[in-house]
């Protein structure tokens, strides 16, 4: 993704010929010639870099002073210096008040063009590390795990929205993978390489949410603040859970998504950003716009394109996978021996309802892992499933076998096989096919014995 880049020069020849150089390069530019306004430019939408002449006539900052002002708001913005009256002395003063580095005029066109490169290049990579180290190891590259008929569709949905610049609605249970998916729509995006920000409005305290979304300036101090809309500039926001906002808040986003600017708080300049706003919520919106906690007209801005998590109960064929996968992910981020499930874990992993989804399948695994003997490879058994898990299991076996008992062999046998039949059954999420195989009988006399057991094959 190009660039946009502010330059800053009292010589209008001089800001021309680096802005058409730059703009033969695919870069978008915009000219300050003094020093106030270049500051009126920044604080209205930062760049993503600033090209400042040290000495300028006709302005109340000169270079060294403005970028001084530009690191104290925006310590990450890359700034080349350059100058027709450099000294040694003055280019490494320049750096250690933070420029990327200094360029002396007259300058060749491809040593500038080279230097802005690699200015950009390096911003982004240590926005990438910091981002990076800020994850997971897992969380690194987005993927969502299974071969369900609604993770399929859930893919596809995601090739679709991805490219486009519409805004999402992700609902689904708690753990389900909603941040998961948001990141992935943004990964799959023309917006990848900018940053993906993450607004837990549960987590927001309330006399401080307008300040940290919107940020905040002081003209006293002439300091500001920057919130994540600002931050999430050319990106993606991601507002986790949009039902815990203010009301007050939530009128102030409607415009915000909509006019792509605000005003900061306590600031006066008109801020205008470039954001995709991906939003996600557990609850029942329609519930919450019927109890007044979400505004009618945000949620509809923010619909524009509605996305639907399954819970992990509904699509239990992807349980074994997933939870091979996060024994992979969990014991390299931990430096421990990969581990094996036998599959009796597994099954009794199928027959599980897991109330706490996907997120409550990589705990389980990550426990089961820590808690393995070191030197024991053998595929680990029930006894190391957690105890919710283990005690529903064995209710099943026991409630099953105190009704067996007073029964004659004949009966015991066909409700034991009625038993089997629906647990296998909710274990592959009523895919009679993939049931048969298990099972080892043919689709079709396995339909005919699930009608004979008065099992539904439907469920």
């Amino acid at each position: 993704m190009v660039g946009d880049i502010l330059i800053v020069d009292d010589e209008r020849d001089i800001r021309s010929l680096i802005g058409m150089t730059l703009q033969d390069e695919g870069y978008s530019t915009h000219e300050a010639a003094n020093a106030r306004d270049a500051r009126d430019m920044l604080a209205a939408q930062p760049p993503s870099l600033a090209i400042l002449d040290i000495w300028m006539r006709d302005s109340d900052m000169d270079g060294l002073e403005l970028l001084a002002w530009v690191k104290g708001i925006y310590p990450d913005l890359p700034v080349v210096m350059i100058s027709g009256h450099g000294t040694i002395e003055t280019a490494v003063q320049a750096i250690r008040e933070g420029a990327y580095d200094f360029i002396e005029k007259p300058f060749k066109e491809d040593r500038l063009l080279l230097m802005v490169e690699r200015a950009l290049q390096a911003n982004r990579l240590a926005r990438e590390n910091a981002e990076l180290r800020a994850r997971a190891p897992e969380e690194s590259e987005p993927e969502i795990i299974g071969q369900s008929n609604a993770i399929k569709a859930l893919h596809t949905a995601i090739a679709r929205i991805a490219p486009t610049a519409s805004r999402v609605l992700i609902n689904g249970p708690n753990g389900s993978g909603k941040e998961l998916a948001a990141r992935l729509i943004h990964h799959k995006s023309e917006r990848r390489d900018a940053r993906f920000v993450v607004a837990n409005c549960a987590r927001l305290a309330p006399e401080k949410v307008d300040a940290e979304l919107f940020g905040s300036e002081s003209l006293q101090s002439n300091r500001r603040i920057v919130g994540l809309f600002e931050q999430a500039h050319k990106g993606t926001l991601y507002f986790d859970e949009i039902c815990d906002l203010p009301l007050e808040t939530q009128g102030k986003i409607v415009r915000a998504i909509t006019e792509q600017r605000f005003r900061r708080v306590g600031g006066n300049v008109q801020v205008e950003v470039d954001v995709r706003v991906i939003s996600a919520s557990s609850r029942d919106l329609a519930d919450k716009i019927r109890q007044g906690a979400l505004r009618e007209d945000l949620y509809y801005r923010l619909g524009v394109v509605p996305l639907m998590m399954s819970p992990l109960a509904d699509r239990r064929d992807d349980i074994p996978r997933l939870a091979k996968y996060f024994a992979k992910t969990v014991s390299r981020r931990l430096g421990m021996s990969p581990l094996r499930f036998s599959d009796e874990v597994l099954a009794a992993m199928q027959g599980y309802e897991w109330p706490g989804n996907v997120r409550q399948l990589l705990n389980t695994v990550e426990n089961m892992l820590i808690m393995m003997p070191a030197d024991d490879d053998s595929p680990v058994g029930l006894s190391a499933l957690p105890a919710e898990i283990q005690k529903i299991s064995q209710a099943g076996i026991n409630s099953d076998m105190e009704g067996f008992w007073a029964l004659p062999l004949r009966g015991a046998r066909e409700e034991f096989e009625r038993a089997y039949m629906a647990a296998q059954l909710k274990r592959f999420g009523g895919n009679v096919s993939r049931m048969a195989v298990f099972v080892g009988m043919e689709r079709s006399a396995l339909h005919r014995k699930l009608k004979l057991l008065g099992v539904d094959g439907e469920v």
